[in-house]
C-alpha cells in the first residue's frame, strides 16, 4: 500500500474507497490529479470544511496535484446531502462574491506556486454555466436512471419531507463536474465528506458510461463528530469560521484548547501535520498526565498557526495567558477587543467616574449598597488588580490605550467599559 494511504489510515481519514487496491496502485505509479468541491453557501469556509482542504494538502505534500473546485454553479442549486429541508437560494451576485472569497481562503492551504505539482482552483460555473437545457438533458441526464438516483441516501432522506427537482438534479451536476475534470484536467480522484459518497459514486458512474477504459476513484473522509454528542464546529456563538473577521484567532484558539480528552487524539490526527511519532507521544501524555493538557495545547497551536499564521497564534496565546493570570494591563486595545468580544459592554462618556457609580451604570452591581459591599469584600478587580478603595475614581491611568477598562466581579464575571467622546 502507498505511504500516503498508510498515513491517511493512521489518521482515520479513510471512510470509504471505491477501489482501494486500484487507487493504491496508481498512487504508487506516480502523481495523480484529485479534487474536492466547496459550494459557496456562505462568505467563508468553516472548520467543517477544513478536513477535505487539509486532505488535499496532504496529497500535495506527497507530490500529487490538488484541484480546489469552487461551486459557483452548484452553489446556485443547493446540495441536498445531509440537509433536512430545501436550502434558500442565493442570487448570482452573492454566490459570485462568496466564490471569490472561498478561492482566497483555499489559497492559504494549497500551494499554487509549486513548480513540480502546483495546485489549481477551478469554478464549475465556467462549464456548467455554458450548458443549454437540451444538451444537459440529452448528453448528461440520459445517463442517470431515476431508480438509481432515488436509491441514493441524499435523496432518500428527503423523499418524505420533500425535495425539489432543482436539488434532485444536484447529483447530476456534481457528476458532470467530475467528468469535466477527468476529461480536461486528467483528474482521477474525487474526495469529500462521507455525506458525499452518493454524489461521488454517481460521478464515477457517469465517467464509466462516457469514457472507455476509464480509471477514476472516489474516497470519502469521515464526518467529524464529538464524543459528547454535540455538533463539531459549533459553539454558543455559532459556527467556527476560517475568516478571522467572523471568528477571531483568539476564539479559534480557544475552541481547540477546550477540546474534550476523548476527542483530542482524533483531532490531532485529523487536523495537524505532526508526525506519527509526535502524535503517539502526545497520546501517551494524555493517558499518563491528562491534567497537563499537552495534547490540547499542541492541537490549538498547530491548527491556529495553520489557519491564521504564527503572529495571530502568538497573539491568541498572549490573550489566553493574560486572562488566565488576570494580568489584563499587558494587553493592547485590539487584544482587549478580541479577548472580550462577547462580554457585557458599557459605553461611558465621562473622562472620570467614581467606581461605585461605574458599577451601577454598567450593571455590575445592582445597587450602591451592593457595590460598596463588593468593593469592601475584594470582589472587584480593575484591569486585573483588586480594588477595595470605596472612594476610587476611574481616571486615564485605568484606561488601556485610553479606550477600555476591564472590570471583573468575583472569579469569572468580566465586564468591558468602552470610553466614547
Amino acid at each position: 500500500m502507498s505511504e500516503l494511504l498508510n498515513d491517511l489510515k493512521f489518521r482515520g481519514l479513510v471512510n470509504q474507497v471505491t477501489d482501494e487496491e486500484g487507487l493504491a496502485k496508481v498512487l504508487e505509479e506516480g502523481d495523480i490529479r484529485l479534487y474536492s468541491g466547496f459550494d459557496p453557501t456562505a462568505d467563508s469556509l468553516h472548520i467543517g470544511h477544513l478536513l477535505p482542504v487539509l486532505t488535499l494538502r496532504r496529497f500535495q505534500l506527497n507530490g500529487h496535484h490538488p484541484i480546489g473546485l469552487v461551486g459557483g454553479a452548484t452553489g446556485l442549486i443547493g446540495d441536498p446531502s445531509g440537509k433536512k429541508a430545501e436550502r434558500t437560494l442565493n442570487t448570482a451576485d452573492i454566490v459570485q462574491d462568496w466564490s471569490n472569497r472561498i478561492k482566497g481562503q483555499l489559497s492559504r492551504f494549497l500551494d499554487f506556486e509549486n513548480e513540480k505539482n502546483p495546485a489549481i482552483i477551478v469554478n464549475n460555473f465556467d462549464w456548467i454555466g455554458k450548458l443549454d437545457v437540451i444538451s444537459f438533458l440529452r448528453d448528461v441526464g440520459k445517463n442517470f436512471g431515476i431508480n438509481y438516483m432515488l436509491a441514493k441516501d441524499s435523496v432518500q432522506t428527503r423523499i418524505e419531507t420533500g425535495i425539489s427537482f432543482t436539488e434532485f438534479s444536484y447529483m447530476i451536476l456534481q457528476s458532470y463536474d467530475f467528468l469535466n475534470l477527468y476529461q480536461n484536467n486528467g483528474c482521477k480522484l474525487q474526495i469529500g465528506g462521507s455525506d458525499q459518497w452518493g454524489n461521488i459514486t454517481a460521478g464515477l458512474e457517469l465517467i464509466r458510461k462516457t469514457e472507455e477504459d476509464s480509471k477514476a476513484y472516489g474516497l470519502t473522509i469521515p464526518l467529524v463528530t464529538k464524543a459528547d454528542g454535540t455538533k463539531f464546529g459549533k459553539t454558543e456563538g455559532g459556527a467556527i469560521w476560517l475568516d478571522a473577521q467572523k471568528t477571531s484567532p483568539y476564539e479559534f484558539y480557544q475552541f481547540w484548547i477546550n477540546t474534550d480528552d476523548r476527542d483530542v487524539m482524533k483531532y490531532l490526527k485529523y487536523f495537524t501535520f505532526l508526525t506519527h511519532e509526535e502524535i503517539l507521544e502526545l497520546e501517551n501524555e494524555v493517558a499518563t498526565a491528562p491534567e497537563k493538557r499537552s495534547a490540547q495545547k499542541a492541537l490549538a497551536e498547530e491548527v491556529t498557526k495553520l489557519v491564521h499564521g504564527e503572529e495571530a497564534l502568538q497573539q491568541a496565546i498572549k490573550i489566553s495567558a493574560a486572562l488566565f493570570s488576570g494580568d489584563i494591563k499587558q494587553l493592547t486595545a485590539s487584544e482587549i477587543l478580541e479577548g472580550f468580544k462577547d462580554v457585557p459592554t458599557t459605553e461611558i462618556e465621562e473622562d472620570e467616574i467614581g467606581l461605585i457609580d461605574l458599577l451601577i451604570q454598567a450593571k455590575i452591581s445592582p445597587s450602591k449598597r451592593q457595590a460598596r459591599e463588593d468593593i469592601s469584600n475584594g470582589a472587584i478587580y480593575i484591569n486585573g488588580d483588586r480594588e477595595q478603595d470605596l472612594t476610587k475614581v476611574i481616571t486615564n491611568e485605568d484606561k488601556i490605550d485610553g479606550k477600555f477598562t476591564v472590570i471583573r466581579r468575583g472569579k469569572k464575571k468580566y465586564f468591558l467599559i468602552r470610553y466614547v467622546k
